[in-house]
């Protein structure tokens, strides 16, 4: 078995060390029987550290970077940029962008995948590294998803994402990133469910958002989610968002960039109210991120939830 490109399904084990903290949980969910995951694979760290580790360039960049004080916010900046920028320009290997292009043949070099980032160091007890480094949807095609995996890689030195890790006492040259690539669902409705309220720690409370549209539009706050608070099996209490008129639903997409696009939604004869029981009826002590697509529920991603009040033996997970 390789050492830079795993499928979902080849690691019963998954270290955070090789697959980062989403494509852990990710691997992790595809061994469960009855999960509906939509297909991917991970390009491991070791992908990622053997593509830079004799740079030079970057290896300087790096040291002045250690060397800047959290202060010093434009020249965490300049510097930052700079790290980008080598880190783009930089050609993947031979030897790992065959395996990646292996592993994408199997699955279909013409569908549209998300490109998505998976570091070390992200989901932790104490850092969660939330929204620090970029996912890329709707991209098609060999050369891009390449393209898209230095980006990904790139990521993990935007301003945000250094200043989070130095204010978190992580050291920039111990943190690696691996990369998912996942086939792309295109939902009609997607939802965030949290096995437990985030707001009140309350464990008996599942709590629901649900809009229209892909998944991406609801956790980057770009659309008001309709929220649903669940008590064994029933909605308990619930907040509408979502304002149609004539049945047209405004709604944020993607184009074949990856791009956010404003387009209209055509709304059918259901609202999130009736969808919503799909969410429930797939609630375990997950926090799972859905999407739903042709009349199927999709689970796309969990992780646990780190900010609970109290010291409990098990976390609640949210589930898209």
């Amino acid at each position: 078995m390789n050492s830079y490109v795993y499928s979902f399904s080849e690691l019963l084990e998954p270290k955070l060390s090789e697959v980062g903290g989403k494509a852990t949980n990710l691997i992790k969910l595809s061994n469960i029987d009855d999960v509906n995951l939509p297909e991917g694979f991970c390009i491991t760290t070791t992908a990622y550290t053997e593509t830079f580790e004799s740079n030079k360039e970057l290896d300087a960049l790096l040291t002045e970077l250690s060397l800047i004080k959290i202060n010093e916010l434009d020249c965490i900046s300049e510097v930052s940029a700079k790290i980008r920028d080598v880190i783009v320009r930089i050609h993947i290997p031979e030897k790992i962008s065959k395996e990646i292009a292996i592993y994408l043949a199997k699955l279909g070099e013409d569908k549209s995948y998300a490109v998505r980032s998976s570091a070390t160091a992200e989901d932790q007890p104490t850092a969660s590294f939330a929204g620090q480094h970029d996912t890329y949807l709707n991209i098609i095609g060999f050369d891009h998803i390449l393209k898209h995996i230095s980006k990904c890689w790139a990521s993990l030195f935007t301003d945000r994402a250094v200043i989070y890790r130095t204010l978190n006492g992580f050291d920039h040259r111990k943190v690696c990133l691996a990369v998912v690539v996942q086939q792309m669902v295109f939902s009609d409705i997607s939802g965030i469910m949290f096995t437990v309220d985030p707001i009140t720690s309350n464990r008996k409370i599942v709590s629901i958002d649900a809009s229209f549209g892909l998944g991406e539009a609801l956790v980057s706050g770009l659309v008001n989610a309709d929220n649903y608070k669940v008590y064994e099996g029933d909605i308990t209490d619930k907040k509408i968002k979502t304002i149609l008129h004539n049945q047209i639903e405004k709604t944020v997409l993607f184009d074949v960039t990856g791009q956010f696009a404003i387009a209209a939604f055509q709304v059918i004869s259901t609202r999130p109210d009736l969808i919503v029981w799909k969410l429930i009826a797939a609630a375990q002590a997950v926090f799972v991120q859905s999407g739903i697509a042709f009349a199927t529920f999709a689970i796309k991603f969990c992780l646990p939830v780190e900010t609970l009040l109290g010291n409990f033996v098990h976390p609640g997970w949210s589930i898209l």
